[in-house]
């Protein structure tokens, strides 16, 4: 035992000793530098201080802001390492203020591909303090806390589609497709505040200068005006005929609205007027004071989609799906300049400070514009940034000779550019994207400098924090997340697929792993070094399961497209493709003699292949919407499967005949996995799972404890234990003896699946966002 638990030890029965250890850090460093980093890098103090009630996360995570003290440290690899910590501790903050009990798992995925000593030494003591079931990583499986990443923010429940920071910039205010607005503390990672009262999508916030309020455009045709402190919306702006989808300005509510959705919003200069843009093809210009609507710009031919305004707020500029820009009038609502030449939709724009340089996003591109135009001859075009692509786009407008030759292509996003932001300097670009990332350019040289990964969903707005230096994404993988732009050099790399990995099987010597993935390939994994050993190619779309032949030799995999493909793991082959189904194919699983196959698929049908032949011998007919799953019962007589329609089915595999039908859910069943007796069977649904007995076709025991979709099940082979997969970022373990939730893990990305190995202790999972994780199940019996 080591000092600081032989203290710990001795303190635990005297409460005030204790708390006067815990809290005593800043004394401590002004005194024993040696002993305070001693501490603070032991897990014991760690756990201790994070567990007691007087003390949180938070109070722990300012014990390493200690370091900022210059005289605190000469040793600059233990300011690394403690830094390190407390970044893991505020990466994993908002997992931690609700489940303490994650503290060993979090520390394990984030940190335990260093090779610093002191980190070292932390994760095996808490390998060793650990004496319930926890489920232990057995590579980095969660964002690095010397990677980009800074903080995660949870806790809308549809896609995030918009976001502003206060003036100090500690904190954001986010809008979502939930209909609510959020305000979060970025120091803490916590919701402060939750307004509700729209009826759509929220698609565009934007702070008042005083930042006393917030404005809000919706997809249900309106603009709100939101009081911070209070939460209280003060005035509902009515008056477009589509959805805003982007302000810019101040307003004061009215009775007119937008025709169709708020897609933009931006505040005037003075703060007493907003400018709005609609799906409606119209931007509006609104009085903050008095509600009204002083005027409507006409003129785009397709929906408004950002919106920005010149530094000497005379003019504003529009963004729009009919592939153009428009430079308008304040004062007279003219339209007095159009920006032409675009093949696809303009998503975004932003002007430099000095109002001489614009940046727009368009498909995969950004643009580069100079706006010290010449208005005799129309002359704005500086240069084009082009993502994606090798070639540039040419435009409408007469570009001189030094202009043609400042043209410069660039290669980067693989998807559509859907938000820009400019750092305060003007000298770099952020630009958002479906394809789930961000990157960092620099406006003069062209390149990137950096991309930054870890969102699971389209990227669909930014904010730079005031002093340039940290980025706020927002994402339709419903989070926001806080992003270092002085990027340091030890980010871990996560070796994975494309995209969600969709489902994944053992072989049967529990030595190496199959995934499949939305990407169209699989992957086959080592697990003593968890490495990728093949990819196997050949499907045209999304791989939804797989399943391994006995000998281990061979997988099946299922698919949108329609068929199943039987791969020869040595060679990565294809060795047979069996096509028969009308509609996706969503599961698979194999006769214990390894002879037959069953499939089920969105066509409400399952179907018998013979392996050999690649033959469909039988069609089981009988669901009335598509099947989701499927498992085979231990005398391998019968199947069972299940449906979109909220039932399972039991069927004769022999006859094909349905013989019992089970209304289990109020909503579709995902997966199924049945006890090794083939008595009793577990069926998951929305964010439950039931336990039914097969025999007399009750419902046994409910498991409840997750908060979204429970999209996969497996049992250890013992059958004492399940394993549940959600949409909720987390893994559950199950006992089915007390019925009751032993452990949790939680991950950056929803788990669309999981598998059990045949030693019953290594849990493999794959995430929506490409990544397959391995786990060992530690202190069970």
């Amino acid at each position: 035992m080591d000092e600081v638990a032989e203290k710990l030890a001795a303190y635990r029965s005297d409460p005030a000793r204790l708390r006067a250890y815990l809290g005593s850090l800043d004394s401590l460093k002004s005194s024993d530098l040696k002993k305070y980093y001693k501490v603070v890098t032991d897990f014991d103090f760690i756990n201790a201080k994070i567990n007691h009630s007087d003390f949180d996360v938070q109070s722990l995570i300012e014990d390493y802001d200690l370091i900022n003290d210059l005289q605190l440290l000469n040793n600059l690899e233990q300011i690394k390492t403690l830094k390190l910590i407390q970044r893991a501790l505020r990466l994993s903050a908002q997992i931690l203020v609700k489940d303490k009990k994650q503290l060993a798992g979090q520390l394990w995925g984030r940190m335990q591909h260093f090779v610093i000593p002191e980190i070292k030494i932390m994760l095996q003591q808490t390998k060793q303090q650990q004496v319930s079931p926890w489920l232990r990583p057995l590579t980095s499986n969660l964002s690095s806390p010397g990677g980009s990443l800074l903080l995660t923010l949870t806790g809308h429940s549809g896609g995030v589609t918009a976001v502003a920071l206060t003036l100090d910039g500690k904190q954001v205010i986010s809008g979502s497709s939930d209909k609510t607005i959020k305000l979060w503390s970025l120091q803490t990672g916590e919701c402060e505040r939750t307004f509700k009262g729209h009826d759509g999508s929220v698609k565009a916030v934007a702070l008042t200068l005083d930042g006393k309020r917030v404005i809000s455009g919706s997809s249900d045709k309106t603009i709100k005006l939101w009081n911070l402190q209070t939460g209280e919306c003060e005035r509902t702006f009515k008056s477009h005929d589509g959805s805003v989808t982007a302000v810019a300005g101040e307003c004061k509510p009215t009775s007119e609205s937008h025709g169709d959705y708020v897609t933009a919003v931006a505040l005037t200069l003075d703060g007493k007027r907003v400018i709005s843009g609609s799906s409606d093809k119209t931007l509006k210009l609104w009085n903050l004071q008095t509600g009204e609507n002083e005027l409507t710009f006409k003129g785009h031919d397709g929906s408004v989609t950002a919106v920005a305004l010149t530094p000497d707020g005379k003019q504003v500029i529009s963004a729009s799906d009919d592939n153009t820009l428009k430079l308008w009038n304040l004062e007279t609502g003219k339209d007095e300049l159009t920006f032409e030449g675009y093949g696809n939709c303009v998503t975004a724009v932003v002007l430099t400070s000095d109002g001489k340089q614009m940046i727009s996003g368009w498909g995969k591109t950004l643009k580069l514009w100079n706006l010290e135009r010449d208005f005799q001859n129309k002359i704005p075009f500086l240069q084009t940034l082009v993502l994606g692509f090798n070639w540039v786009i040419g435009t409408m407008f007469k570009c001189n000779s030094q202009t043609r030759e400042n043209r410069r292509t660039f290669h980067g996003h693989s998807s559509r550019v859907n938000v820009v932001a400019l750092t305060p300097d003007d000298k770099q670009v952020i630009s958002g994207s479906p394809d789930k990332t961000l990157k960092l350019w620099n406006l003069e040289t062209g390149k990137c400098e950096h991309t930054f990964e870890g969102h699971s969903g389209w990227i669909n707005a930014v904010a730079l924090t005031p002093d340039g230096k940290q980025v706020i994404s927002a994402s339709s993988d419903k989070t926001l997340k806080l992003w270092d732009l002085e990027t340091e050099d030890n980010e871990y790399t996560f070796e994975g697929h494309s995209s969600s990995v969709n489902a994944v099987a053992f072989t049967p010597d529990g030595k190496y792993v199959i995934s499949a993935s939305s990407d169209k390939t699989l992957k086959l994994w080592n697990l003593e070094t968890g490495k990728d050993e093949c990819t196997f190619k050949g499907h045209s779309d999304l791989v939804n399961a797989v399943a391994l032949t006995l000998n281990g030799k061979q997988a099946i995999s299922a698919s949108s497209d329609k068929t199943l493909k039987l791969w020869n793991l040595q060679t990565g082959k294809d060795e047979r493709t069996f096509e028969g189904h009308s509609s996706w194919v969503n599961a698979v699983a194999l006769t214990p003699d390894g002879k037959y196959v069953i499939s089920a698929s969105d066509d409400n049908t399952l179907k018998l292949w013979n392996l050999q032949t690649g033959e469909d011998e039988r069609t089981f007919e009988g669901h009335r919407n598509w099947v989701t799953t499927v498992a085979l019962m231990a005398d391998s007589k019968q199947v069972i499967s299940a449906s979109d329609n909220n039932t399972l089915k039991l069927w004769n595999l022999e006859t094909g005949e349905d013989e019992r039908a089970f209304h289990v859910h109020s909503n579709s069943v995902t997966a199924l996995a049945l006890t090794p007796d083939s008595k009793q069977v577990i069926s998951a649904s929305w964010d439950t799972l039931k336990l039914w007995n097969l025999e007399t076709g009750k419902d046994e025991c409910t498991f409840e404890g997750h908060r979204n979709w429970v999209t996969a099940l497996t049992l250890t082979p013992d059958g004492k234990r399940v394993i549940s997969a959600s949409h909720d970022n987390t893994l559950k373990l199950w006992n089915l003896e007390t019925r009751k939730e032993i452990a949790t893990f939680t991950g950056e990305a929803p788990f669309p699946c999981c598998a059990v190995a045949p030693d019953g202790v290594t849990i493999v999972a794959g995430d929506s966002s490409g990544r397959v994780h391995f786990f060992r199940l530690e202190n069970v019996e």
